[in-house]
């Protein structure tokens, strides 16, 4: 033990280095998705490449095993909740899972992806399927060889949910779609049956998109995402939050000059996790630490601000007259209920990101039930597009026209098969856990929100959730903040609450 000191010092440095090149390569991306010219796409493909390999290369190295090895003592020793012991347990979980990872197959994962982007772009601008289907072959054979490699005694989706949702398998996943199902199915009928009460009119008008723009950044600030000196917000084709450290971090958004919505939205929900990635302590820009702790947490956190917050009646009450100074017309004789009504209506929609937040859980178990099949081998990537049309004909009634409304609307298959949708539904589930806790503690919560006061609501966030970085698996997380165990329970109160305001059920 007398070592420890040292062997911690040498640890934390090469997770520094590490870090540096990890975050070198969110730069690389951040750029290709961006301000990239579309020629640059080959030689991004192997800037990437290097750069995955120079980082694979630095966590299998034998020499960082051996410098764990000596570690493990501290791991059973100190407190299971202390920094040190979270950063050896986090090291060695990834070093263990690299080093079972090929090299040469790491590479070839990152030029899947890469050529998987172009591919979509391609596909999704021509929409035509056909285009995409051999990067996502690839991609598919990619992220297949790599589960089995890391624990080819478990179910690849089980290995893949484990990387993004440490502590989760898919039977949690369905237990908890079955939970929602329960309730959101019978909801939804209830609400169909009175759909005539909610109009959404007002938001499928021309909006100039240089004003969408200029409101979607008035309202990213008033929730306390800082674009002054750590951030900004660009846009793409399909909205993201990257982040270089603590003060260095970019969301980008998308505009359609015929909705409302889109941008206004993604817009909010980018900065929910631009907010948390702010709030991670600066202090581990270059620890493993300085990271969520898992993709459902970070959803929480965009789901909650976009959706809790973003489509609150209170917030509305604070927002509108601003939206009314940038749209005189489209808004003319409309009060903000009238607003909040349209951006909460309950709809079968066709697009993810813009359902809303009844329906929206069945969008990613439609993709969830894709994935087990194709892995199951019930379903041929080819057939994916039909399978898909018969999904949302099953769960929603309707059908997409075209592959941009349906199997291509999508980044996530560009660049890796499996599991990349449910943290989504978990992050709605995870959101209203946390906002049920913090309007428990700050009892005029929602009444500030008709003031604009959005901070008590992020800084009890970064108290409770963004402080402590990936110290905690998920699960803990969620009973550290909450005091219970993570259930559907409050998520479900929420939407039952919210859709008896506005459907008078």
């Amino acid at each position: 033990m007398q070592d420890c000191p040292a062997d911690l010092a040498k640890l934390r440095e090469r997770i520094a280095e590490m870090r540096d090149l990890s975050r070198i390569q969110s730069i690389v991306h951040w750029d290709m998705h961006t301000y990239m010219p579309s020629r640059g796409a080959e030689a991004r493909k192997e800037q990437l490449a290097t750069l995955s390999s120079l980082i694979h290369e630095k966590l299998t190295d034998p020499a960082l095993g051996r410098l764990i090895q000596r570690l493990e003592p501290l791991m059973n020793n100190a407190r299971e909740d202390s920094e040190e012991t979270a950063v050896v347990r986090e090291v060695a979980r990834e070093h263990q899972r690299a080093t079972r990872i090929p090299g040469r197959l790491m590479q070839e994962a990152t030029r899947a992806s890469s050529d998987g982007l172009q591919a979509w772009l391609r596909a999704r601008g021509e929409e035509d399927f056909h285009l995409f289907l051999p990067a996502l072959e690839r991609n598919y054979d990619v992220s297949r060889r790599t589960a089995e490699v890391i624990n080819p005694d478990s179910h690849p989706l089980d290995v893949m949910l484990d990387r993004r949702e440490p502590g989760f398998t898919c039977a949690d996943v369905q237990e908890i779609f079955s939970d929602l199902k329960e309730t959101l199915v019978p909801l939804i009928a209830r609400i169909s049956d009175k759909s005539g009460q909610v109009k959404d009119s007002i938001l499928h008008q021309i909006y100039d998109p240089a004003r969408q723009w200029d409101l979607s950044m008035e309202a990213v600030r008033a929730l306390g995402f800082d674009l002054d000196s750590r951030g900004r917000q660009d846009r793409s084709v399909h909205p993201f939050t990257t982040a270089f450290s603590t003060d260095d971090v970019r969301i980008t958004t998308r505009i359609r000059d015929d909705q409302f919505s889109p941008c206004f939205f993604a817009s909010l929900h980018e900065a929910g996790h631009g907010t948390y990635e702010q709030g991670l302590p600066a202090r581990w820009n270059r620890c493993i630490l300085g990271s969520a702790a898992s993709g459902g947490m970070h959803e929480s956190q965009s789901r909650l601000w976009e959706n809790i917050v973003g489509r609150s009646k209170e917030f509305w009450q604070f927002f509108y007259p601003r939206v009314r100074s940038y749209f005189p017309e489209q808004t003319a004789g409309a009060q903000y209920t009238d607003f909040w009504k349209a951006v909460n209506r309950v709809q079968p929609s066709l697009i993810r990101v813009e359902a809303d937040e009844v329906t929206y859980n069945l969008h990613i178990m439609i993709r969830f039930e894709l994935e087990q099949a194709v892995y199951d081998g019930k379903l041929e990537l080819r057939d994916l597009p039909a399978a898909w049309n018969e999904k949302f004909e099953e769960y929603l009634g309707i059908q997409p026209e075209a592959p941009s409304e349906g199997i291509l609307q999508d980044i996530h298959w560009s660049g890796g098969f499996g599991a990349s949708f449910v943290i989504y539904a978990l992050g709605n589930v995870i959101s209203a856990q946390l906002f049920e806790t913090a309007e428990s503690a700050i009892p005029d919560l929602r009444e500030r929100f008709r003031t604009g006061n959005f901070s008590a609501l992020l800084t009890w966030m970064q108290e409770n959730v963004h402080t402590y970085g990936k110290t905690l698996s998920p699960g803990d997380l969620v009973r550290q903040a909450t005091g219970r165990d993570l259930s559907t329970r409050p998520y479900l109160r929420y939407i039952k609450s919210k859709t008896a305001d506005l459907y008078d059920l």
